[in-house]
């Protein structure tokens, strides 16, 4: 099969099918696929994947034996429908589109009634008896080609030279809508466009409709990699090898006037998830206009009179048959293009529809009980960016709202952000890390990258299926579209709506879930789950082997994170809690002390406060293991800054200024992240871990006696030689001892260390004899391995990415081949040394989904991340768990 360059589909049978789209193309293998389920799919043939890689390798031209290939196919087609392609008399005009093997909406080219020119389009209206329709399809060509083959050039805010031309011709016209242009304009606007042509491409339109062909198809390979399509695959994860097939489709017409009709259906709603059939339809109009939002269209259901099912209710129904057999047959909700010519229904396209977060969930859970699908794929279907995007705030319901305008709500969710009107500023502001709302008429595949950049996108055209609805649903920002009421004002930065001006810059918040545009910013509460995601991620929770914990330094935090199913504390960070008002006092007199007397009477002050805080974190995760790391960071970071602060402190020690400056002096170090903390700082002054261990070990039987099960684990940061950890071991067991004695009671508990320096992990089978476990600090990792600081890398690591010289910001997603080298190495000869040690990671990478998989891969036990990360990590566990039984 794989020797075939290209394979028809027609009279009720296909060459492939649902299984072929790494050849076919996504759009190609369900064209197949529904012409062998009988459904009505105008015949056609699609031109593998593998000659967009011949087209690539041979420097963007086509094989010379594709020719003859694209010849027979035609014939075939010509043969299929009774017409002939370039025939004056009997027509056949085709559609020339993209298809990737992976979904990439309108990132791609697609060129519609292709095959006409001068002759044929009169042709054309004499076989139709209608002019007006006629050259309604030839403008649209001319456009097309002009646009994606010749490559014309829009100006600075994108419009291009035929849409100011037929905003012209409408204006003339003293019409609103492209349908309302009659015979005549349409004629006349045919010649301008061919003026446009000669004039912005320097040529003439060509007048063979078998060049049109093969620039068409030249065109499209060529658009795999246009800036729109590489942002979106970089975006999306999608390799940029896999390449586009080419689908030639004999033309069906939803532009032959009333009876005709275009649109766009959903199998479910995809902002929602609920089992209704879902979408919009355009009388008398191309596909294209629906996406790109040129007019608003209707629903195709509903209460409204221009819905599809009373207007056309005969093909209304066999729509919706249509989408019931779809559904079942992919068993995943379908987002379908259909065209209405004169009555009749023709498929174009079905694939797998992009859907929010919060419709993601509730399909997958509402598909298992409707027996489409089992647990383990519902799993499977939604992302750890689905959780992600279902646990963003939302608006606060009780906040006051100063409404200018609203439209429909594309898109959940709540965005918050400055107004820009262009991709590009979006793109820039976005990367700097401001937050903006990207305001436009409406939106094209080219603002794809400056939506990613964007916190939310408005548009004042298009409907709940036009491109930027259907792009920023996947993405999973929060979109208002169709918001008529705002009037755009791109030359003085502006846009106007119910009396009140907002200018570029000005803050504005909109609402996806209720379609609302805002002035200033609103107050937003954290979103909660529902039954649904609660019953999903029980199902995960079956599935995962890693367990997960959580990040928490306070009990709010660790209550927090048992609501999201966190199985105990990964890292409790403790010098957080030495710097509230009436504690950073005794932490800076301990820290200015002159003698271990001295430190020890400030520590006799902290100690009850930790001691505290220890009870409420053990008590808020019951049942639940917690590993608290002892003092780590560096000691001047404690310490006052500048004279005023010096001043201030030396007062409330009753020192002198000058005498606190010398100290604060002696403390400074070049490089303090590699200096005095973590274990040494501990062996220097154990005075400082002895306390924190009291405190840790008479909170864990306090709550011991309250009747709760208490678990706690006692970490040893930044630990490189195992002699700093069996030394630290030992004073942490005999303060422990002296502590039980002192209380006649005791408590289990592990002493473990981060291993967070490379070392440790190269000698991890020398350390895992005095640890009961490991935790890994991929966070230190990184930046030893790399030699990189993470505070400072801001100003270059983003040009790493870019330029291809990382595949990620290794702060960001875990480096597998270095510092997961290293990782993987130190769980291998730590439980070489002790099959018993426990192993996590505690670094922030713990909530990242492929470090997840990682984690899970190399044997480790948990992994731990901050609170609103633990579903995420949850979902990942599952995944990674999933993916071994695939």
């Amino acid at each position: 099969m794989a020797n075939k360059r290209i394979y028809a589909f027609g009279n009720g049978r296909a060459d492939g099918g649902a299984k072929d789209k790494g050849l076919l193309g996504g759009k190609g293998a369900n064209l197949a696929e529904m012409m062998n389920l009988g459904l009505p799919v105008p015949p056609g043939f699609t031109i593998t994947t593998e000659v967009c890689k011949e087209f690539q390798d041979h420097g963007d031209r086509l094989p010379e034996v594709l020719h003859g290939e694209l010849e027979a196919a035609v014939e075939q087609l010509e043969a299929t429908i009774g017409r002939r392609f370039g025939d004056v008399q009997n027509p056949l005009l085709v559609s020339v589109r993209s298809g990737a093997p992976v979904s990439m909406p309108g990132m791609m080219d697609t060129i519609l009634n292709l095959g006409m020119n001068d002759e044929v389009v009169e042709g054309l209206a004499t076989k139709m008896g209608d002019r007006r329709f006629a050259y309604d399809s030839y403008r649209r060509l001319i456009a097309m080609y002009g646009n994606v083959v010749l490559e014309m050039k829009g100006d600075d805010e994108g419009t291009m030279p035929f849409e100011h031309a037929l905003s012209e011709a409408k204006r003339r016209a003293g019409v609103e809508l492209d349908s309302q242009l009659d015979a005549s304009q349409l004629t006349e606007l045919v010649s301008v466009f061919k003026g446009l042509v000669r004039e912005h491409a320097g040529q003439e339109f060509p007048q063979s409709p078998r060049d049109q062909l093969l620039g068409a198809t030249r065109a499209v390979f060529r658009s795999w990699n246009n800036d729109r399509a590489i942002t979106y695959r970089k975006l999306n994860d999608i390799p940029s090898d896999i390449g586009t097939a080419v689908n030639v489709q004999a033309m069906v017409f939803g532009n032959m006037g009333e009876s005709s009709a275009t649109g766009v259906a959903f199998s479910r709603d995809p902002n929602s998830g609920e089992a209704r059939f879902f979408g919009e339809y355009l009388v008398n109009a191309q596909g294209e206009d629906v996406v790109a939002g040129i007019r608003t269209p209707s629903a195709i259901n509903g209460d409204a009179d221009d819905t599809l099912e009373k207007v056309m209710p005969e093909v209304y129904g066999k729509l919706d048959d249509t989408r019931r057999l779809l559904e079942k047959h992919y068993r995943d909700m379908q987002d379908i293009e259909f065209t209405i010519q004169q009555g009749e229904l023709f498929l174009l396209q079905t694939r797998t529809g992009k859907r929010t977060a919060a419709a993601a969930v509730r399909m997958a859970v509402d598909m298992v009980h409707e027996g489409l699908i089992d647990k383990k794929e519902a799993v499977r279907r939604v992302t750890p960016a689905h959780v992600d995007q279902l646990l963003h705030p939302m608006l606060d319901p009780e906040a006051d709202r100063a409404v200018i305008a609203k439209g429909l709500p594309a898109s959940p969710g709540a965005a918050t952000g400055e107004v820009v009107f262009s991709s590009a500023e979006a793109e820039e502001r976005g990367k700097r890390g401001d937050k903006v709302i990207l305001v436009r008429v409406e939106t094209s595949p080219e603002d794809v990258s400056g939506m990613h950049h964007a916190a939310g996108v408005l548009t004042s055209r298009g409907g709940m299926t036009s491109h930027a609805a259907v792009v920023a649903r996947g993405m999973g920002r929060t979109c208002v579209v169709g918001c008529s009421e705002i009037a755009i004002d791109h030359g003085g930065g502006s846009f106007a709506s119910r009396g009140k001006k907002v200018s570029r810059g000005e803050v504005i918040t909109i609402d996806g879930s209720t379609g609302e545009v805002i002035l200033g910013s609103v107050a937003t509460v954290q979103a909660s789950g529902s039954q649904a995601f609660d019953e999903l991620m029980s199902w995960a929770d079956e599935f995962r082997r890693l367990r997960v914990r959580t990040n928490a330094d306070t009990p709010s935090d660790a209550a927090t994170a048992r609501k999201f199913g966190a199985e105990g504390i990964g890292l409790c960070r403790t010098e957080h809690m030495f710097f509230a008002p009436e504690r950073i006092g005794p932490m800076r007199e301990m820290i200015l002390a002159d003698s271990e007397t001295g430190r020890r009477a400030a520590l006799a002050k902290l100690e009850p406060m930790q001691r505290a805080d220890f009870r409420g974190i053990f008590e808020a995760m019951a049942g639940h293991a917690v590993t608290i790391r002892l003092l780590d960071p560096p000691l001047h970071e404690f310490l006052p800054h500048g004279p005023h602060e010096v001043e201030i402190v030396a007062r409330s020690l009753g020192r002198e200024p000058s005498i606190v400056a010398s100290k604060v002096e002696a403390l400074r170090e070049q490089n303090p992240m590699l200096g005095l903390r973590g274990c040494r700082l501990g062996l220097k002054h154990p005075e400082i871990y002895e306390m924190q261990v009291r405190a840790v070990l008479e909170a864990a039987v306090d709550v011991k006696r309250s009747g709760l099960a208490v678990y706690p684990e006692i970490m040893i940061p930044l630990v490189s030689v195992d002699q700093e950890l069996a030394e630290l071991r030992a004073m942490v067991k005999k303060t422990a001892q002296a502590l039980f004695e002192r209380l006649g009671t005791s408590v289990d508990f592990l002493v473990g260390t981060m291993i967070e320096i490379p070392r440790a992990a190269l000698t991890a089978n020398e350390i895992a004899v005095h640890a009961d476990f490991f935790s890994f600090g991929t966070n230190d990792l990184t930046q030893m391995t790399f030699g990189v600081s993470r505070d400072d890398s801001a100003g270059f690591l983003p040009l790493y990415v870019d330029r291809g010289l990382l595949p990620e910001e290794p702060f960001q997603v875990l480096d597998q081949s270095g510092v997961g080298a290293l990782v993987q190495m130190a769980v291998l000869k730590g439980r070489g040394a002790k099959g018993s040690l426990k192993l996590g990671i505690c670094g922030e990478h713990g909530g990242e989904p492929s470090s997840v998989a990682f984690c899970h891969q190399v044997g480790l036990d948990y992994v731990s991340c901050s609170p609103f990360r633990v579903p995420v990590a949850r979902l990942a566990a599952a995944h990674a768990a999933l993916e071994e039984l695939l």
